[in-house]
C-alpha cells in the first residue's frame, strides 16, 4: 500500500499568509524526502483559511524542491477556467515536472469563489464535465482543431488564425503518455460521480471527512463503471484520505490530535463541519442519512473522523480501516495547520518509517496466510 499526502490547506484565520504557504511546501518536501507517493494541494479562490488561490501554481514551485513525490492538484476546479487554459498549463507542468504530475480535478464547491466570477446560480457540475471532455480532446487532437461537442459551451477552433508554419495554433500536449493520471475526489456515501469516474479510468480519491462505513460505497460504484465498459477494476487505483497523527506517547497523541483547544485536528473539523453546515451537507459526516443534524457535533465528528496514537495504536486502526473497505492503493495522509511544527513532523515521519512498514508487513503475513 502507498502512503500519499494530501492538504486542503485548513490554517486558522489571522495567520500570516507568507508563513503559512511556507509551511505548506516545507510539508510537502518533507513528504518527499520521507518517501511519500504523491502529495495532492487544494485551491480556493475566496477563502482565509483555504489560502491556496491555485495548486498547480504552489506546486510548481516544488518541481525542484523535490525529487521523486508526485505533485498532484486537489483539486483543479474545472468550472473556474476555460479548458484550453487548463490544458495547456496542466501539459506544461507535465513538462516541467517530467511527469511528476497527479491531474486532481473537480467542479469547485466553494459558493463563494462561485459567485465572485458569476457563475453561482449556473450549473457547475455541468460546466465541468463540459470541461473535462473538451481538456482531453485537447490532448487527444492534433490542429487544426474543430472541438465542437454538441451541447457544450467551449468551442475550440483556430481555423480564422492558426498559422502552422510558425507554430501558431498548437495546443501543448502533457509529456506522459497518453496523458497524466486524473483523479477526482470523492466526499457523498454511495456518489454515483464514481460511476463515471470508472468508465473513463479517472481514480477516486475518498475524502478524509467521509466515515469510514461509507468508503465501501466508493469502490462498488467505481467497480460498476468499469464493468460497463468492460474493463476489470484495479484496487490500486483506489485512494482513501484519512486524518491521523502519531506521537510517541499516548498523552501527547490524545492532546494534540483530539483534546486540545488548539489542537490543529479539531480547528480543521470544528471549520469542515462548520462549512457542511452552511452548505446543507452535514450528511457526509452522518453515519446513516436519516441522523439528525443536531446528533453531528463537533465531538462525533472528530470520534468518526480522527485517528490518533502512537504507532502501534495506529498500525491497529489503519488495519481494521481496510478489514471494513476491503483492498486499497493508496493511503492518503490529511495535513493539518502547522501548530507544533516539532509534533507535525514527526507524526509524517512515524507514519512513513513505521506505520506503513508495519501495515504493510501485516497485509502481507495476511496475504500469506490466506494463500496457505
Amino acid at each position: 500500500m502507498r502512503l500519499g499526502y494530501f492538504t486542503m490547506p485548513v490554517h486558522p484565520l489571522g495567520r500570516d499568509w507568507s508563513q503559512t504557504l511556507r509551511e505548506d511546501r516545507e510539508a510537502i518536501i518533507l513528504a518527499d524526502q520521507l518517501g511519500f507517493h504523491d502529495a495532492f494541494m487544494g485551491e480556493h479562490l475566496t477563502d482565509a483559511c483555504e489560502n491556496v488561490t491555485n495548486s498547480m501554481i504552489f506546486l510548481a514551485t516544488l518541481i525542484h524542491e523535490t525529487r521523486t513525490i508526485k505533485l498532484a492538484t486537489g483539486t483543479t476546479n474545472l468550472a473556474q477556467m476555460h479548458p484550453v487554459v487548463v490544458a495547456v498549463n496542466a501539459a506544461m507542468f507535465d513538462h516541467l515536472a517530467q511527469g511528476r504530475f497527479v491531474m486532481g480535478i473537480s467542479p469547485g464547491a466553494l459558493t463563494s469563489d462561485s459567485e465572485a466570477i458569476g457563475i453561482l446560480d449556473e450549473d457547475r457540475n455541468k460546466i465541468f464535465a463540459e470541461a473535462i471532455d473538451v481538456i482531453l480532446a485537447i490532448w487527444e487532437r492534433d490542429p487544426p482543431y474543430d472541438i465542437d461537442f454538441p451541447d457544450n459551451r467551449f468551442k475550440v477552433s483556430v481555423a480564422r488564425t492558426a498559422a502552422p508554419e510558425l507554430g501558431v495554433g498548437v495546443l501543448a500536449k502533457p509529456f506522459q503518455k497518453p496523458r497524466p493520471e486524473i483523479v477526482g475526489t470523492v466526499v457523498a456515501p454511495f456518489s454515483p460521480g464514481v460511476v463515471q469516474m470508472g468508465r473513463r479510468d479517472f481514480h477516486p480519491l475518498s475524502a478524509n471527512f467521509l466515515l469510514a462505513k461509507h468508503l465501501r460505497s466508493h469502490w462498488i460504484n467505481y467497480a460498476k463503471g468499469k464493468a460497463e465498459v468492460g474493463e476489470t477494476p484495479r484496487t490500486s487505483d483506489w485512494r482513501i484520505a484519512r486524518t491521523i497523527f502519531v506521537a510517541d506517547d499516548d498523552v501527547t497523541a490524545r492532546r494534540y490530535g483530539r483534546e486540545d483547544a488548539r489542537s490543529p485536528y479539531r480547528h480543521y473539523f470544528r471549520n469542515m463541519r462548520a462549512k457542511m453546515k452552511r452548505g446543507n451537507r452535514l450528511y457526509v459526516f452522518k453515519s446513516f442519512r436519516e441522523q439528525p443534524d443536531e446528533e453531528i457535533t463537533e465531538d462525533w465528528v472528530m470520534d468518526n473522523c480522527v485517528i490518533f496514537g502512537t504507532v502501534n495504536k495506529v498500525v491497529d486502526e489503519i488495519l481494521k480501516l481496510r478489514e471494513e473497505t476491503g483492498d486499497f492503493g493508496e493511503l492518503v495522509y490529511a495535513g493539518m495547520d502547522w501548530v507544533d511544527p516539532a509534533l507535525a513532523k514527526r507524526s509524517m515521519q512515524l507514519m512513513a518509517e513505521q506505520v506503513m512498514p508495519r501495515v504493510n508487513a501485516a497485509i502481507g503475513m495476511s496475504a500469506s496466510a490466506a494463500a496457505e
